[in-house]
């Protein structure tokens, strides 16, 4: 991996994945899992958790971008617009720069929903790998 390479990845999640993490985590607000709630709010039906939404990063980090075995040390993250169930999303990642001294490369993740091409969640993460980020 270089500086300006890309790399892009179609996921979508059920609402039963949903109900799992949900189950998971603890994070049971009706905003996720009860259609009659998730109607009264101007999202109108259930939308995924932000975290949910968010948790392919690893494993692109892990074994896409990269290759495998890489390790997500940190990322940003910002929530733009509301991403829901059964709806299919295409993350999109950019290698910015290496660091070949920390063996580290900091990428940058944005998320789109590919029907409307607007932007659903953008951060920027930082990945170790030992191999393949060196002098």
């Amino acid at each position: 991996m270089k500086p300006g390479d890309t790399h892009s990845y179609e996921y979508q999640f059920s609402q039963d994945e949903v109900r799992r993490f949900a189950e998971l985590t603890g994070d049971d607000n009706p905003l996720h899992l009860d259609p009659d709630f998730a109607a009264q709010t101007p999202f109108k039906r259930p939308i995924m958790h932000g975290m949910l939404s968010a948790s392919v990063f690893a494993k692109v980090f892990g074994r896409d971008f990269g290759g495998s075995g890489g390790v997500h040390m940190s990322q940003l993250l910002e929530f733009v617009r509301p991403m829901y169930p059964d709806t299919r999303y295409e993350a999109r990642f950019r290698c910015e720069s290496i660091d070949t001294r920390r063996h580290t490369a900091e990428i940058s993740c944005t998320v789109v929903d590919p029907t409307t091409g607007k932007t659903t969640l953008r951060g920027t993460g930082i990945v170790f790998h030992k191999d393949m980020f060196s002098e």
